[in-house]
């Protein structure tokens, strides 16, 4: 064995050269969390990246006399943390059995600032009050309802 490489080098390697190359993969890690909203979202997944002690030489094949050296990852970049589904009571055998048994589901219809009615257990969106104001911010238009 060499300082060199991990190699084993002996007799019937004579005349043999030692080659290495570096080659450079792209790493994409996509990670999921449950949190109240994305702020929380983004703290959660800021402290939960690469465990580096896993990149080690075991990530690579070693066969045919090739052996690896050495690895390693680094940030690049990273995409907005994105809003996928809510969590809701799964209703298929009734909301109060979910509620009574703790069944739940993802729901990828909900919004992501719907509320759960801690009564009923029912998915609500923001009241209509809120929706008018983000419809029509100056009061600029008069908003009618169909009755």
């Amino acid at each position: 064995m060499s300082e060199l490489t991990d190699q084993y080098i002996g007799k019937d390697d004579i005349g043999k050269n030692l080659y290495r190359k570096k080659t450079y993969y792209t790493l994409c890690i996509e990670q999921d969390v449950l949190a109240k909203n994305q702020e929380e979202a983004d703290t959660k997944l800021s402290d939960c990246g690469i465990d580096y002690s896993k990149i080690n030489k075991d990530l690579a094949e070693e066969k045919n006399g090739v052996e690896t050296y050495m690895t390693d990852a680094n940030y690049t970049d990273s995409d907005k943390t994105e809003y996928v589904a809510k969590v809701v009571y799964d209703d298929y055998d009734g909301l109060e059995n979910a509620k009574e048994n703790g069944d739940v589901e993802l729901d990828t219809y909900a919004l992501e600032d719907d509320t759960i009615d801690p009564e009923t257990g029912k998915c609500m969106s923001k009241p209509l009050d809120d929706l008018k104001e983000a419809l029509n911010p100056m009061g600029k238009y008069k908003l009618v309802e169909n009755q």
